[in-house]
């Protein structure tokens, strides 16, 4: 058994709305951040008084957080497919336990 969702309110839809869409900003300027700032210190790498490859060490590790990050906002938030299709099966999974327990069909 499939439980209806409840309607929203305008109220509702505009505050999850904005909540969605300031995290998808947030990671937008996150990711630009990450190429600015990596595009300088590769520049200041090659072309600075050093040139050894010091800059992969940051690199991998913010790439690492901004790849978390973008996991959380796009695949992981309140709303996506993935997030949505794996609170159904819980649901149902705990209906039929509940259901069990009540000895009904």
């Amino acid at each position: 058994m499939v439980r209806a969702m409840a309607l929203l309110s305008e109220d509702d839809i505009e505050r999850i709305a904005r909540k969605r869409a300031g995290a998808k900003l947030g990671w937008y300027l996150h990711a630009t951040v990450f190429v600015v700032v990596n595009l300088g210190m590769i520049a200041l790498s090659s072309f600075g008084f050093t040139r050894r490859p010091w800059t992969m060490a940051p690199v991998l590790g913010w790439g690492a957080g901004l790849i978390l990050h973008g996991i959380s906002v796009f695949i992981l938030a309140n709303g996506s497919p993935l997030r949505e299709r794996l609170l159904q099966r819980e649901r149902e999974r705990l209906q039929r336990e509940q259901q069990d327990r009540a000895g009904g069909p």
